[in-house]
């Protein structure tokens, strides 16, 4: 039988990245918003990519939700699943990176481990990430509850459910700290983007 790792190669483009960015006059990154259901990552992530697009650079929000909809549709809730479910999103975020567009994902990602799988395979390629804890409390986020998703996990409705049935690794070493029960999304926002920019400079 034969090995299917062993019988593939990476293709190479006749572009290479700095030809590529210098075209689109544009440098890829990825930004990573891990945070609680209910902090606010997928807000800050939509404002920054307006931002991003009306001053001309592509952008585009990598949603935890919408993921599974799709490409993550397969997937559950349980440790192994999750961590599939961060690898898949870094992976595609990565690819996006390299074309010159900001991949802005915005995903629960409770592990550290998957969150520094992440990063390694970006650092690793020369492609810049950056991490942002999104940052509000279990009593902060389960006030708001948008989606109505805290009040079924506590009456056992939804399973597996981060920071009730199931933990939050907070990151330890995040690149940015947005805590947004105080400020506006879009004070957050324009905050990462500051941090964004100086790295992409």
């Amino acid at each position: 039988m034969v090995n299917r790792q062993k019988a593939i190669e990476w293709s190479t483009s006749k572009i290479t990245r700095p030809e590529r960015w210098k075209s689109l006059a544009t440098k890829g990154a990825t930004v990573w918003l891990t945070g609680l259901s209910g902090s606010g990552k997928s807000s800050i992530a939509k404002h920054m990519e307006a931002d991003l697009v009306d001053e001309g650079v592509s952008a585009y929000v990598l949603d935890g939700d919408n993921l599974r909809h799709g490409l993550n549709r397969d997937l559950g809730f349980s440790r192994e699943d999750r961590g599939e479910n961060a690898r898949r999103a870094a992976e595609v975020a990565k690819l996006f990176a390299d074309s010159g567009s900001v991949a802005l994902v915005a995903l629960i990602s409770p592990y550290a481990e998957d969150r520094a799988f992440a990063r390694k395979i970006h650092e690793d390629d020369g492609l810049p990430f950056v991490e942002v804890y999104v940052c509000a409390s279990l009593e902060v986020c389960e006030g708001r509850d948008p989606k109505g998703l805290y009040a079924r996990a506590r009456t056992g409705e939804i399973t597996e459910f981060t920071s009730v049935s199931d933990p939050y690794e907070e990151p330890l070493h995040p690149d940015l700290v947005l805590r947004t029960a105080q400020g506006t999304i879009d004070d957050a926002a324009h905050e990462a983007l500051g941090l964004l920019r100086s790295r992409l400079a």
